[in-house]
């Protein structure tokens, strides 16, 4: 998926967020390389997700803080790891675990700090009471728990802090469908924004059902042409690819690869992309169709393998 000019804000805002927090007071010679990065970027070529990668490494660099978000991605793993329990009795009580740890997992995804949808904490929690009540916008997890089934490699693709606790408890889910099945973890190579590395999938106990594995690039998502040898072998002898997040689906959505999509739509880019409204709980299996105008008058968007919603 290409960037769009509505994204454009959103990266430079980042920039800015970052460099206010980490207290760089004059921001004149950043704003300066971040202009002269986005004056040669081919728009046609690239996703937002590599543009925040790149920005991201220049912010680094101007303020001499490799990883701004270290406290914050270490505070939201720790708290929603405390948390762990509790969910996961909420999620065996429901009359489809399964679905509901995809549910979870994919309500985990709305911890993020991109400046244009950025939550407070009592933000998140009203978002879980209010989202656990509601069904998914597109649900093709039955067909997900088949294939887990019968895989014998998943690649599981994280997102943010936090989030990646409620990663676990899918993970354990899938491991007890199909024990023989070898699951990855992956993780982004640097610090980038509040993505999860290495480091945060250890700290919350994601070995226990995966193996880690660091895709070597600083992107935020999965731009996979700058992804390391080891990590792209993993992705092509997956049978089955799970992408957590916005970033992700940004830039996975036109490979041809078996991937399910698990995000919230939190903003109108990839909402429209996808074809639902914002706020929209997804579980998607991608097949590359073409797009379409749908009859009744929705929203311009893709078919998708499954159709928009299976009987639970």
């Amino acid at each position: 998926m290409k960037i769009q000019e509505k994204c454009i804000p959103c990266v430079v805002n980042q920039a800015i967020k970052v460099a206010d927090m980490v207290g760089l007071e004059d921001k004149n010679e950043l704003l300066r390389n971040v202009f002269s990065y986005l004056s040669q970027v081919d728009f046609n070529s690239s996703s937002t997700p590599e543009l925040i990668g790149e920005i991201f490494t220049m912010l680094k660099k101007e303020t001499g803080n490799e990883d701004p978000y270290k406290e914050t991605r270490r505070h939201y793993n720790k708290m929603f790891l405390e948390q762990i329990p509790d969910f996961e009795a909420e999620i065996n009580c429901a009359v489809d675990p399964f679905l509901e740890a995809v549910k979870y997992a994919i309500i985990g995804n709305i911890i993020d700090f991109n400046p244009i949808h950025n939550l407070s904490l009592s933000d998140i929690d009203a978002c879980f009471l209010r989202l656990k009540e509601e069904p998914l916008g597109i649900n093709n997890s039955n067909l997900l728990k088949q294939e887990i089934v019968n895989a014998d490699s998943i690649l599981y693709l994280g997102d943010n802090c936090g989030e990646i606790c409620l990663d676990k408890i899918l993970l354990k889910k899938m491991k007890e469908l199909n024990p023989s099945c070898h699951l990855y973890f992956g993780t982004r190579g640097e610090a980038v924004v509040n993505d999860s590395v290495e480091e945060d999938a250890y700290f919350v106990g994601i070995d226990k059902y995966a193996t880690v594995i660091s895709n070597g690039d600083s992107s935020l998502g999965t731009v996979l042409y700058k992804t390391s040898k080891q990590f792209q072998e993993i992705y092509q002898n997956a049978d089955i690819v799970i992408a957590k997040g916005q970033a992700n689906y940004e830039c996975l959505s036109n490979e041809d690869k078996n991937i399910y999509f698990l995000l919230m739509t939190k903003c109108s880019v990839i909402a429209n992309d996808i074809g639902v409204s914002e706020m929209k709980m997804i579980c998607m299996k991608t097949n590359q169709a073409p797009i379409l105008e749908r009859s009744t008058g929705m929203i311009k968007g893709k078919i998708y393998g499954g159709g928009l919603n299976e009987e639970t």
